[in-house]
């Protein structure tokens, strides 16, 4: 059996002590261990208290939702995995892609647009979709690709990056395009197009996004140990296994970041400049946005195209008869008056 390099220096392999070291054992918790390790909540808000932050109300929220969300999925998860139906690995990614778009828009983005849920929900499905069947199909080798144990949580740490860069993005841009509206009004004045007057905001928004991930790519493995190779690890995976998923991993977190904010951010542009280059800046709304309005919103819009289709419908039915009526009149008219 092969021996690594490190392990010829230090004389383990030599001595025998590999062979003699007792197997590992993965520890059972309980939520005695779960109550223990919540204690240490005490120090963030000991710290608020302290320093007049302001945050306990935060992190208890935020303590309880993380209790109650990792239940409610660790006991959802455990029946997808036994199911191992499709149909159900794709609902559950599904249900996850609009739980991260609801995330971004309605708790992230202080800066808001008519209709910015649809397409941060597009952009992000779109990507994480892409990049999600292809990384499990070719890089992890996964026949069929969407494998429960390894789809969903490969799904679910692409989100989690994306939200992420997602809301960063469209806070830059949105920012942007109200704190330089003079500038942007001149070069639409100028004659410069949408796409040539924002590009200079996207691009400036695409960089800020893509930032903490190279800067997460950079110190990996040097300094920190991503969860997804601890978990690995702890699960009694190989080391070596659990280093490739991880190397895997960030490619694909990589690559479906940039293409959803880079959707998301030309989404953003062409909603506050408009077909005509006209800067838009009272669709720009302050404050999170409602869901309840973009609800009503979302019924009214299909209301509207509703009874634009009818009346399109009852256009056509009505020209097409007229027609007929033409060409009875014409066909009558071609009549010979005598026999």
């Amino acid at each position: 059996m092969p021996t690594s390099l490190l392990l010829e220096l230090t004389g383990l392999a030599a001595n025998g002590t590999l062979a003699d070291a007792p197997e590992k054992v993965i520890p059972s918790l309980t939520w005695v261990n779960v109550a223990f390790a919540s204690s240490f909540i005490l120090i963030n808000g000991l710290i608020s208290i302290l320093l007049g932050l302001r945050l306990e109300k935060s992190l208890i929220i935020s303590a309880i939702r993380c209790l109650i969300q990792l239940t409610i999925m660790g006991y959802i998860l455990e029946d997808v995995f036994k199911a191992r139906h499709p149909a159900l690995v794709m609902l559950m990614t599904f249900v996850l892609i609009i739980l991260g778009a609801y995330e971004t828009v309605y708790n992230k983005s202080k800066l808001t647009y008519k209709g910015m849920f649809m397409s941060v929900l597009v952009s992000t499905g779109f990507s994480t979709l892409f990049i999600g069947i292809i990384g499990a199909k070719w890089a992890m080798r996964q026949d069929p690709f969407w494998i429960p144990e390894t789809f969903i949580p490969t799904m679910g740490m692409l989100l989690g990056n994306m939200m992420s860069g997602m809301a960063v993005a469209l806070s830059s841009c949105l920012s942007s395009l109200t704190t330089n509206k003079e500038h942007m009004e001149t070069y639409l004045a100028c004659g410069a197009s949408r796409w040539e007057a924002g590009r200079s905001i996207a691009i400036e928004a695409v960089r800020l996004a893509m930032l903490p991930t190279i800067n997460q790519m950079s110190v990996i493995g040097l300094i920190s140990i991503p969860g997804m190779m601890t978990g690995q690890i702890l699960g009694g995976a190989s080391v070596m296994n659990a280093v490739r998923y991880q190397q895997i991993i960030m490619f694909l977190i990589s690559a479906s970041t940039a293409l959803g904010v880079l959707s998301a951010v030309v989404a953003c542009i062409r909603v506050i400049i408009d077909s005509r280059h006209r800067l838009r800046p009272e669709r720009i709304e302050e404050g999170r946005a409602s869901l309840f309005q973009d609800i009503k919103g979302l019924f009214v819009g299909g209301w509207h195209m509703l009874g634009k289709v009818l009346c399109c419908k009852r256009r056509k039915q009505e020209y097409k008869k007229v027609e007929d009526n033409d060409e009875e009149d014409d066909q009558s008219q071609r009549r010979p008056l005598l026999r």
